[in-house]
């Protein structure tokens, strides 16, 4: 049975209505979290537009006492920094991004931006990577400041552009956040405490050659195969550090069948840990790929690595703990978030304390027919608001 979601104004108890055939009854009422997810759902924000989503965001943030700032990225992709709170200390960070990775419709068992229900789960690209997060984070902040109490102070930082190597949080000036404070990533966790996640090391491969006419090969030198040879030794190799993944993303090379290639490349996508990252990868895909191609750094983030007896990793778990889930950290995330860039930028003197916890379901991420469980994104809801109380009270 596919339920579709009937939008009504924000803060109104909304029912799910089932299209099925002689069903009487009415599904579980939709929450304000939920509500604004489907909004976000349907805007497709692949890799454009996300300013769109963030203006609503920024209306619901503003009109609960938020004060914002625009920061340019690109025409339509607008990012959003805004902070609530009169506190003289540091703030707690929020903080999510709004564009979401191709689909290939053909793929799809459903239209992937109309944000369709079924049972418990919303469908719907972006569901769990991760407006999911956006939409949980913004209706519990708003909720909290919208609430007279001594505030310490929250700052919600809403991006573009990181599912292509936190492109837009990378150009996010120092001014424009307040540092100092920890930092919580609402990617998909489950609503599990994740303290830290992999950094991400892509590289360019280049490779060079001779044209010559595809019917005389043997007067030009094949950029193509050079290429290809350098793409199968990276992805046969098995002996890279403890932790570290690679994966070999786009080869592209030539220009006509009948040409032989004088120039390809290759981009590769290296996951890295504290313990190895850098000049070591760097040097060991060199050695790798071999001495046909050229190495060059397309995007370095590093990976975020919170102490799991840290006190702000503390607060979270009894937050979680308090609002009936497991507070006990789990193991490192394999992905990147815009933690890369915004953990550094925050820095004052100290390493940013990060947590990624959201409601998003980590294996959902950029697949065909992608799902959240609307269960969790309330979830989220109630541990962020009691994460955000405990903060105000020092706890």
């Amino acid at each position: 049975m596919v339920l579709h979601l009937r939008l009504g104004r924000r803060g109104d108890r909304v029912r799910r209505d089932a299209d099925a055939a002689g069903d009487q009854g009415v599904g579980p009422q939709v929450s304000r979290a939920t509500d604004l997810l489907a909004e976000l759902v349907r805007a497709d924000t692949v890799g454009a537009r996300e300013e769109g989503l963030a203006q609503r965001c920024a209306e619901i943030l503003e009109k609960s006492g938020f004060a914002g700032r625009w920061l340019d990225f690109e025409p339509e992709r607008e990012q959003y920094v805004a902070r609530a709170g009169s506190g003289d200390g540091p703030p707690l960070t929020f903080t999510g991004h709004l564009d979401v990775v191709p689909v290939s419709r053909g793929d799809w068992s459903v239209d992937p931006f109309a944000a369709e229900v079924d049972g418990d789960r919303m469908v719907g690209r972006g569901t769990s990577d991760m407006k999911s997060g956006v939409a949980a984070l913004v209706d519990a902040v708003a909720d909290h400041a919208s609430r007279p109490h001594d505030c310490r102070g929250v700052q919600v930082v809403l991006t573009s552009g990181e599912e292509t190597g936190c492109t837009g949080a990378l150009t996010i000036p120092r001014d424009a956040v307040v540092g100092g404070g920890p930092l919580v990533v609402a990617e998909p966790t489950r609503n599990a405490l994740v303290p830290g996640h992999k950094g991400a090391h892509w590289m360019r491969l280049n490779a060079t050659g001779k044209a010559a006419h595809g019917s005389a090969p043997e007067l030009g030198d094949n950029a193509a195969v050079k290429i290809a040879r350098a793409a199968v030794a990276l992805h046969d190799h098995t002996s890279w550090p403890e932790g570290i993944t690679a994966n070999v993303g786009v080869v592209r090379g030539g220009v006509q069948t009948n040409v032989v290639p004088d120039a390809a490349e290759l981009y590769l996508d290296i996951r890295t840990v504290p313990s190895a990252q850098g000049d070591a990868i760097r040097s060991a895909v060199r050695e790798v790929a071999g001495g046909d191609v050229t190495v060059e750094d397309h995007v370095v983030l590093p990976p975020v690595d919170t102490a799991r007896d840290d006190p702000f990793v503390a607060l979270v778990g009894e937050a979680l703990v308090a609002a009936g889930l497991d507070g006990a950290p789990v193991e490192t995330a394999r992905y990147f978030t815009d933690a890369s860039a915004l953990g550094p930028l925050m820095e004052q003197g100290a390493v940013t304390p990060t947590v990624v916890l959201g409601p998003g379901e980590p294996e959902q991420c950029h697949v065909a027919d992608e799902w959240c469980s609307l269960a969790r994104v309330d979830e989220a809801v109630a541990v962020y608001a009691e994460l955000l109380d405990r903060w105000c009270r020092g706890a």
